[in-house]
């Protein structure tokens, strides 16, 4: 199923300014498709117009959020995520305005309200970064 425009509200708590995902598509249970375009009104914008590596990190758990609301059943309230540990990220390539970033999701072992989450972005077929988090859902 896939998740464009305002349909994205239903998947993650973000609100403008801050919204780090344009597009989301599930491709399994716990894999996913999501993507951003990078504009030159997104907060996380360096004067040089680059993507700031925390832009990607943030692009990255903005993805995984939008899976977990996509599973949950009940699409009325996304629920919220934090961010509790960020491991082997590598930016290769910060991203200018006017890229489109498309991010692979996979979640992996979960223990209660946490989910470790891996991530990988790229422009076309070039991947610009990779990270795992540590999610904690409420």
């Amino acid at each position: 199923m896939k998740f464009v425009g305002e349909d994205i509200f239903r998947l993650i708590p973000q609100r403008n300014p801050f919204v780090m995902v344009d597009e989301f598509e599930t491709t399994g249970e716990s894999t996913a498709q999501a993507a951003l375009y990078v504009r030159t009104d997104n907060f996380f914008i360096l004067p040089d117009g680059t993507l700031a590596e925390t832009g990607l990190i943030e692009h990255i758990a903005q993805s995984a959020a939008a899976l977990a609301g996509y599973q949950q059943k009940n699409r009325d309230k996304p629920r919220i995520g934090l961010i509790g540990e960020v491991k082997h990220f590598e930016c290769l390539c910060r991203p200018k305005t006017g890229n489109l970033i498309r991010t692979s999701i996979a979640f992996g072992f979960s223990i209660g309200n946490v989910t470790l989450v891996e991530g990988r972005c790229c422009i076309d077929v070039e991947e610009i970064a990779h990270a795992k988090l540590k999610i904690f859902m409420q």
